[in-house]
């Protein structure tokens, strides 16, 4: 069977590039002190303090220096949402959804930044993947039936 231009589409989306593969690196003395593992684990201990805005700085860093770590992407993804950066963060989850579509969390994720971003169908689809995932987890279900609420009293 012959190829067709559909199946380079395809490959292209199968295999989205690494976050920031195009991005240029920074200069290096806007580079914060340490390595990738200190960016990140400073970037953890930003956000569990409250402090998202300079999470998400850090931990920038660390995604263009480690551009396929999961966790990396993870703690951005989760950084950006609670500075308010639901485009941003929907992206980040979206890119570890490509890599694994199985992520009840980064589904949970997608679903609340789509949300927050009025994009209600998207959000009630990742939020019942991520409910009918992990059926034990009550608030990926309380989320869904809000999103569900939402969407009905828009239409």
């Amino acid at each position: 069977m012959g190829r067709n231009r559909d199946d380079e589409y395809w490959a292209e989306e199968a295999n989205p590039p690494p976050p920031f593969a195009d991005a240029p690196p920074p200069p290096p003395d806007v580079l914060p002190k340490g390595e990738v593992y200190d960016w990140y684990t400073r970037g953890l201990d930003l956000l569990d303090g409250g402090n998202a805005a300079a999470a998400v700085t850090l931990l920038t860093h660390a995604a263009q220096a480690e551009p396929r770590s999961r966790s990396v992407r993870e703690a951005l993804a989760r950084a950006q949402f609670d500075a308010g950066l639901y485009v941003e963060a929907a992206e980040s989850f979206g890119w570890i959804i490509s890599v694994n579509p199985a992520d009840d969390y980064a589904q949970f994720g997608l679903g609340l930044a789509a949300a927050k971003t009025g994009d209600l169908a998207s959000a009630v689809e990742h939020l019942a993947l991520a409910a009918a995932m992990r059926p034990d987890i009550t608030h990926y279900a309380t989320a869904l039936r809000g999103a569900r609420a939402a969407l009905a009293a828009n239409r």
